[in-house]
């Protein structure tokens, strides 16, 4: 079985005002003391408003599930212990007259000083899925192989429509704010493991980045894990989408090895239409066509059935057609979270926003 792990961003709010709140440090370190997270299990974020938490290395969805329920529960915990609520959105609603503080180490504070204006700005929170693959060589064929569905899932994901108070008119503004990085959007295609190793030591080389950290292509190889990390994902308002989303990255993967091991020929988008075709996912999610893996526009049902076709041979072999379908089948019927977020602030404005963001990180 292919192994699979998880990662998902919150922003803290303040429960009366709706703000960011600089209480980071105060809630990790709380979440991490208690008996429901291990302290590796949270982490710090760029901004003190920000916490980070990390599931163990999975073998089912089940297990993916379990892990994002009981580090849903300790943050939000320790969040409303120390006077603020986590929040399950992609971008923060509101940001504050002043700058929320970057946490206090020396790789984000050299961060923030290189690119002051996009760190403030940067009250962003997504999700990403790490997938295990045998070698690098292996890992740089899947992303050559999966890039072209990136659009797709982005569309799926979409959770921040709302920044500064307003509706943006975009599904994912998380998407636009942090396209605005040097090395971020989707990734080109590779020649091979030695041209991926190139170009990124060719882009430190050149200073424009400070490290291999600073790579934000929507999908790529860790440098930590033996996994291809897929991080065009807004963090999920419920944790069964952010698991739904976690078996389709998951059969993707497993989808390419297969094709990989066996020569199939892969498709190579060009990458002005990728591009062009995640800033069309990010303006509308499902709420019109979607670019398919070879560039083609289609109506998004019909793009989803698409995807679910081309990966329902892994989803059978890991044991998760049933649950991944009735779920992508959910999300056609009520729409993506961004969709549920407008519904809120057009019913009940700015609070019921921050209620519904909020109950849903706390996995209410």
């Amino acid at each position: 079985m292919i192994t699979v792990g998880v990662e998902e961003e919150y922003v803290l709010l303040d429960p009366a005002t709706g703000l960011p709140a600089p209480l980071g440090e105060e809630v990790r370190r709380a979440a991490g003391l208690g008996a429901v997270a291990d302290p590796d299990e949270v982490q710090d974020e760029l901004l003190q408003a920000q916490v980070e938490v990390a599931t163990a290395v999975c073998t089912s969805l089940a297990e993916v599930g379990g892990h994002l329920l009981r580090l849903r529960h300790a943050v939000a915990s320790a969040a409303e212990d120390s006077g603020c609520r986590i929040a399950a959105t992609g971008a923060a609603p509101l940001r504050g007259p002043l700058p929320v503080p970057v946490t206090q180490t020396p790789r984000y504070l050299r961060i923030g000083g290189a690119a002051r204006q996009l760190v403030d700005e940067h009250l962003i929170c997504g999700m990403h899925v790490h997938v295990a693959v045998p070698d690098r060589p292996t890992g740089v064929a899947v992303l050559n192989r999966i890039r072209g569905w990136l659009p797709t899932l982005l569309a799926m994901s979409a959770n921040s429509p709302v920044w500064e108070g307003r509706d943006t008119g975009f599904a994912s503004w998380r998407t636009i704010v942090f396209g605005r990085w040097p090395v971020s959007g989707p990734p080109p295609a590779f020649a091979d493991a030695a041209d991926y190793e190139r170009r990124l030591e060719a882009l430190v080389a050149a200073g424009v980045i400070a490290d291999r950290g600073q790579v934000y292509w929507q999908a790529r190889l860790s440098d930590r894990y033996p996994t291809v990390e897929v991080r065009c994902l807004d963090v999920q308002l419920r944790a069964d989408d952010a698991v739904m989303l976690a078996g389709i990255v998951r059969a993707l993967v497993a989808t390419a090895i297969a094709e990989e091991e066996a020569g199939a020929p892969s498709a190579t988008l060009d990458p002005e239409l990728l591009q062009a075709g995640t800033w069309h996912a990010a303006r509308y999610g499902l709420n019109g066509t979607l670019t398919d893996r070879d560039g083609r526009p289609h109506s998004s049902g019909d793009t989803l059935c698409s995807l679910l076709r081309h990966i329902t041979p892994a989803l059978e072999a890991a044991g998760d057609l049933r649950q991944v379908s009735a779920l992508v089948h959910r999300l056609l019927r009520e729409g993506t979270p961004a969709d549920r977020q407008r519904r809120a602030l057009a019913e009940t404005g700015l609070p019921g926003l921050v209620d519904l963001i909020t109950a849903a990180g706390a996995g209410t």
